[in-house]
C-alpha cells in the first residue's frame, strides 16, 4: 500500500512555520507498514488543492491531508473536499456536542463560526477530535482513501492515534516492516561506509535496506526490511550482532535514543555527576544534557566562560597559559575541565574552547578548531577536532563530539 502527504498552508511555504507534521507522519505509517510515496505542500488555493489531490489519487492508494480546518476565511480545505468530492453538507451531532462541550470547559459560549466547525461534507465520516473544534475527515472514493484533518500538530497526532492509525490497519491488510537504528559517533559517513562495505554487501541477499542518516557529529544506520515477522526480526538482529562486532567503538545506541540519554543512564549507573565548562559552544552541550528528564540527578551545572578573563577568574586557567598556548588550546581546555570539575564538586568536567567562526581563525588555528577535554579522578583526556567554517554546525559538532568523548570516559 502507498500511502502520500499533503500538506496546505502559505505559511509552510513562505518558510513561517516549518512541517513536522509531515516526518512524525511518515515514521507512525512506515510502524504499520504504509510506505509514504510523496509529500507535497501546497498553498491555500482551492485549485491548487484540487490539483494536488488529482495527482496524488494517481499515485497513491491513501491521501493524508492536513491544514486547512480552522474556522476562519482562510481555511478553505473543507470547502475545497466537498466541492471536490460533488457532496452536499450536513451538520455532525458529535460534532457539534465535542464544540460546545470544548467552549464550555473555558467558560466560553459557541458562537455560529465556532458551529460551523460540525458542519462537514455529507459523505465523509467525521473524525473526532479530542484537542480541537475541528474534525477530522475520512472519505472512501473510488477505493481510495482520503483523509483531512488539522494542521495543528497536538491535534493531528491525536487523531491519527486514536482514530485514523486504527482504521487504517482494521481495513487493510498491511505487511510488516522491520526498522532498526544503530546509531554511531565518532566516524564520518565515508569513512563509515567503507568500514562496513562487505557487511553492507552482504545484506542484499536477505532483501534488507540501508540507509545512513548523517547530522552534526554522528551518523545513523537503519536497517529495514519487510516480510514475516518472526523471520524478518531474526534477520535484521543478526546483521546487527555482527556490526556490533565491526564498529563496536562507534556505536553509542540504537533506536530513538539520543546521546545526551545515553550519557544520563550512564551518570546515574555510576552514581556519578558532570559539570560543563564552555566557550565557543556558548552553553550548547549543557543545553543538550539538560534536554533529558531528570537531568538534574547528575548534571549540577556549567560555567560559560567566553571571556579569557571568565576562563581564569572562574575556572582557575592559568593567566600564563594563555599566554603561551593560546585560549584555543589543549592546555587551556584541560585546566578549564578540571576547573569546572572543582569548582562545581562534580566527578567529570567537560570543556570547549575553539574558534567557531565566522572570524577569528588564523593559518594555525584556522576556523573550526576545537580543543575538548574531559578530566575526572583518572587524570584528564583532551583531543583537538577541525571541523568546518559553518559556526552553527560548529558549535553542533562540538557538542557532539564532547558528549561522545565523555561516553568513552565512562564506560572505560
Amino acid at each position: 500500500m502507498q500511502a502520500e502527504i499533503i500538506t496546505i498552508g502559505d505559511e509552510i511555504l513562505i518558510g513561517q512555520i516549518v512541517d513536522t507534521n509531515s516526518a512524525w507522519m511518515g515514521r507512525e505509517l512506515n510502524k504499520i507498514g504504509l510506505r509514504v510515496k510523496q509529500i507535497s505542500s501546497v498553498s491555500d488555493d482551492p485549485q491548487h488543492i484540487r490539483a494536488a489531490l488529482d495527482e496524488a489519487r494517481g499515485r497513491a492508494d491513501i491521501i493524508l491531508i492536513t491544514g486547512g480546518l480552522g474556522p476562519t476565511n482562510d481555511d478553505l480545505t473543507k470547502n475545497t473536499l466537498k466541492d471536490y468530492f460533488g457532496m452536499d453538507w450536513r451538520m455532525d451531532e458529535q460534532v457539534l456536542e465535542d464544540v460546545t462541550g470544548f467552549f464550555a470547559r473555558f467558560g466560553r459560549e459557541t458562537t455560529e463560526v465556532n458551529r460551523l466547525q460540525a458542519q462537514v461534507p455529507a459523505g465523509c465520516v467525521a473524525l473526532r477530535n479530542r484537542f480541537g473544534t475541528a474534525p477530522g475527515m475520512w472519505f472512501e472514493i473510488g477505493g481510495k482513501v482520503f483523509v483531512s484533518m488539522p494542521g495543528v500538530p497536538h491535534e493531528m497526532k491525536g487523531l491519527m492515534e486514536s482514530e485514523v492509525l486504527p482504521r487504517l490497519k482494521e481495513k487493510f491488510k498491511l505487511p510488516f516492516i522491520c526498522h532498526s537504528t544503530i546509531l554511531t559517533q565518532g566516524i564520518g559517513e565515508s569513512v563509515l561506509a567503507e568500514k562496513i562495505a562487505d557487511w553492507e554487501k552482504s545484506l542484499e541477499a536477505l532483501g534488507i535496506k540501508l540507509a545512513y542518516l548523517p547530522s552534526p557529529g554522528m551518523v545513523r544506520l537503519r536497517l529495514s526490511c519487510a516480510g514475516e515477522e518472526k523471520k524478518v526480526r531474526g534477520e535484521v538482529d543478526e546483521k546487527v550482532k555482527e556490526l556490533q562486532q565491526l564498529i563496536p567503538e562507534f556505536i553509542f545506541g540504537y533506536g530513538e535514543e539520543t546521546l545526551p540519554e545515553v550519557i544520563g543512564r550512564l551518570l546515574m549507573e555510576k552514581k556519578q555527576t558532570l559539570s560543563t565548562a564552555e566557550s565557543c559552544t556558548g552553553g550548547y552541550a549543557a543545553h543538550l544534557i539538560t534536554s533529558v528528564a531528570g537531568s538534574s540527578a547528575y548534571f549540577l551545572g556549567s560555567i560559560i566562560a567566553y571571556a579569557n578573563e571568565v576562563k581564569m577568574q572562574q575556572l582557575g586557567v592559568q593567566k600564563s597559559t594563555i599566554e603561551k598556548y593560546g585560549a584555543v588550546s589543549e592546555e587551556v581546555a584541560r585546566e578549564m575541565a578540571e576547573g569546572v570539575r572543582q569548582k562545581l564538586g562534580t566527578d567529570y568536567g567537560l570543556a570547549f574552547t575553539g574558534i567557531a567562526g565566522p572570524g577569528g581563525g588564523s593559518e594555525e588555528k584556522p576556523v573550526g578548531t576545537v580543543w575538548i577535554a574531559v578530566a575526572s579522578a583518572k587524570g584528564a583526556v583532551s583531543k583537538k577536532f577541525q571541523f568546518g567554517d559553518n559556526r552553527e554546525r560548529n558549535i553542533q559538532r562540538a557538542a557532539v563530539s564532547g558528549l561522545g568523548m565523555l561516553r568513552k570516559e565512562l564506560i572505560r
